[in-house]
């Protein structure tokens, strides 16, 4: 197995050479200073300060390798929502791009008026991009499209139960038992999505407001490495969980100033919108384990819990 991410990134040697990318991408900028701030198991950034303000690079596990080309993708399709990265290396999941200040959860206490108008602009960009699911798909983004769902859930269950005790992702043999028998519940789920209104498209993921800037007046999303191509109102889920949890935003005008974006209103997608909470908990389970694959044991023992507690949100949904 290969050094973990972590310590790739770390490595003075790594860090000369992404020095060494930088000033054959960046001819026309002075670069003064870099520095480290963050490493994670899937994901580094390094802040440069130059000529032409601060910048920001971004390195990738080889799972979201894929974010620099995606952004790109987007960034075309819907360039009021996306910044267009200011240099990329498709082949190391590098980019660069410029500052744009505080995010909108470090600038404000979010209300329902924010709340409805980023999940508007959500589903304008799932709108857009149906009809490009060949660009995500060759750019690395992960199919997780309901027909998919059910043979990612039975790997899952199969590997998970097959840890050893000790390791935080493992799975109870009784447990992965129960799930087998909820599994005529994602079936079911299934099928409600591949009947549903809305098609399957981008999905950001991890849509919450540190993840978003507000750039002349409106959200410009950025973060895109949990990306999936996943039923429509899987994007949902996340906004959902914050908003329940962490505020006292009321849910039901969000999700139907999100139904309204579609010409639908939101009892027409209450059964849809209860099948998408099954198969996004499978979905996520991919995105936990993928972007901990290259993590150490440091890393696995402090994020592993995290693919479990995914899929046993299928016990109860």
């Amino acid at each position: 197995m290969s050094r973990p991410f972590s310590a790739r990134v770390a490595d003075p040697a790594w860090q000369h050479e992404v020095t060494a990318w930088l000033g054959a991408e960046l001819v026309d900028v002075e670069i003064r200073s870099i520095e480290q701030p963050r490493i994670r198991p899937w994901s580094t950034q390094l802040r440069i300060d130059s000529s032409d303000g601060v910048l920001w690079f971004k390195a990738n596990c080889a799972a979201q390798s894929f974010e620099p080309r995606l952004q790109s993708v987007l960034a075309a399709l819907a360039p009021d929502s996306f910044d267009a990265p200011i240099a990329v290396d498709a082949a190391r999941g590098w980019m660069v791009t410029a500052d744009r200040g505080q995010t909108w959860g470090e600038r404000t206490e979010p209300g329902l008026d924010q709340w409805c108008e980023l999940v508007v602009e959500a589903a304008q960009i799932q709108q857009r991009v149906i009809t490009h699911g060949p660009h995500l798909a060759e750019a690395g983004v992960p199919d997780c499209s309901p027909g998919t769902v059910l043979a990612r859930f039975d790997r899952f269950v199969a590997l998970m139960s097959g840890l050893p005790e000790e390791h935080p992702s493992h799975v109870a043999a009784t447990t992965a038992d129960d799930l087998r028998e909820h599994r005529a519940d994602l079936e079911e789920a299934v099928r409600t999505l591949e009947r549903s209104a809305l098609p399957a498209t981008w999905q950001h993921g991890d849509l919450h407001p540190w993840n978003v800037f507000v750039v002349d007046g409106r959200p410009r999303l950025f973060d895109l490495g949990d990306a999936q191509w996943a039923h429509a109102l899987e994007m949902l889920c996340v906004p959902f969980g914050w908003i329940t949890e962490r505020t006292d935003v009321p849910w039901e005008p969000v999700f139907s100033a999100y139904a309204a974006a579609w010409d639908l209103q939101a009892a027409d997608l209450l059964d849809d919108w209860r099948a998408a909470g099954l198969t996004q908990a499978v979905n996520r389970t991919l995105t936990w384990w993928s972007c901990l694959d290259e993590a150490t044991a440091e890393e696995w023992a402090e994020w592993g819990d995290a693919p479990r507690y995914h899929l046993l949100r299928v016990l109860k949904q």
